[in-house]
């Protein structure tokens, strides 16, 4: 194929799981692209090969320092066939501020955007098309160089894995439980909280683990300074509904700034309805909810797209939000999102980009 990226195709293609019981993250596809990067040569070696391991030396960086970046993004196959991507600019715009920050050299955006849709193409099979399914895309770049001692790797490696995924919620859209984090913090301004970096994942696997024991869903953050304000719920962005506002997080440095944070946001001022983007603090939320005002709270992700939430339990207390239905906003964000990357729905901003 053209663009200069070889193609090894397998002799062998994997049976295809039922969309029926696909789940989250469970099964790849037949084909995997890879590149490297060497200090003196730059990006180079792009190439589609069979989905396989990765053999590494056991002294990469990325085992001892934990230099990695990663992005999640998704494609649909569309009401007319057709296959699309919801935002993989932005997508990979995010990855190179994740780059700046981890010390890892900056990728070409529209060369691995080319690459990621050839992938795709090859792999197109693969492509679910029942309601709620899409193609998880997950690039990802590693550390490889054999050297141990703390300082940026000369070497590294960028891979593009794919893997249809069924619909977050199996038995319709529905409200989570939260435990709101009094102790532990996953992030600080001036750190890697804005970054998709692995160890941010791994720092709130703790927390996670106790709030499923308590019986809850996910965690809400708090600020790593003032164990006041609220951050991020689990791996998502979150909103409030307070009276007729809708209020979310600023992006203070520890905050991830989610793509589908900013797509609510902009669908929300098209249907001309206030947001803020301002300091939102646990004790605000609970005086909110005692007088009335908390009208719905919910998450923004690429997996759940949006989550509504139905209950903060902080400190003992435990806050039912709306009567156990997802409120009335996040069913419109939802069903615009979705109805947006289906084909369904008009797209005013022109977030799409065919495969093709």
């Amino acid at each position: 194929m053209g663009n200069g990226i070889a193609v090894e195709l397998t002799a062998a293609r994997k049976p295809k799981p039922s969309q029926q019981a696909l789940g989250f993250g469970r099964y790849f596809t037949d084909h995997m692209f890879m590149m490297d990067y060497e200090a003196d040569r730059g990006w180079h070696q792009p190439r589609i090969v069979p989905y396989q391991p990765i053999v590494l030396d056991p002294a990469a960086k990325v085992f001892h320092y934990g230099q990695t970046v990663f992005e999640g993004m998704k494609a649909f196959r569309a009401k007319d066939g057709r296959i699309r991507l919801f935002r993989p600019d932005a997508h990979l715009r995010r990855m190179n501020r994740s780059n700046a920050r981890i010390c890892v050299p900056p990728i070409d955006e529209e060369t691995v955007l080319t690459a990621l849709k050839q992938l795709i193409a090859v792999d197109r099979e693969w492509v679910p098309e029942n309601e709620g399914t899409s193609l998880y895309i997950r690039p990802f770049i590693i550390a490889t160089e054999p050297l141990l001692g703390v300082a940026p790797s000369r070497q590294y490696r960028l891979t593009i894995i794919l893997t249809p995924v069924g619909a977050y919620y199996g038995e319709g859209i529905r409200p989570v439980r939260i435990h709101v984090e009094p102790d532990d913090v996953r992030a600080v301004a001036g750190g890697v909280g804005e970054a998709k970096t692995a160890g941010n994942y791994a720092a709130g696997l703790q927390a996670q683990e106790e709030a499923a024991r308590q019986g809850y869903d996910q965690v809400m953050w708090l600020d790593g300074v003032h164990r006041q304000y609220i951050e991020e719920v689990g791996s998502m962005n979150v909103f409030f509904r307070l009276g007729e506002t809708v209020v979310t997080p600023a992006l203070s440095g520890s905050i991830l700034a989610g793509v589908t944070r900013d797509s609510a946001i902009r669908l929300l001022r098209l249907w001309d309805i206030p947001v803020e983007e301002r300091n939102v603090s646990i004790d605000e939320l609970v005086e909110a909810h005692r007088a009335g005002a908390l009208r719905e709270a919910f998450g923004t992700g690429t997996a759940a797209v949006i989550s509504p939430i139905g209950e903060l339990q902080w400190r003992g207390e435990r806050f039912a939000i709306g009567n156990g239905d997802p409120g009335p906003l996040a069913r419109r964000l939802y069903d615009a999102v979705t109805g947006i990357q289906r084909g369904g729905e008009p797209d005013p901003f022109g977030w799409m980009a065919d495969l093709d």
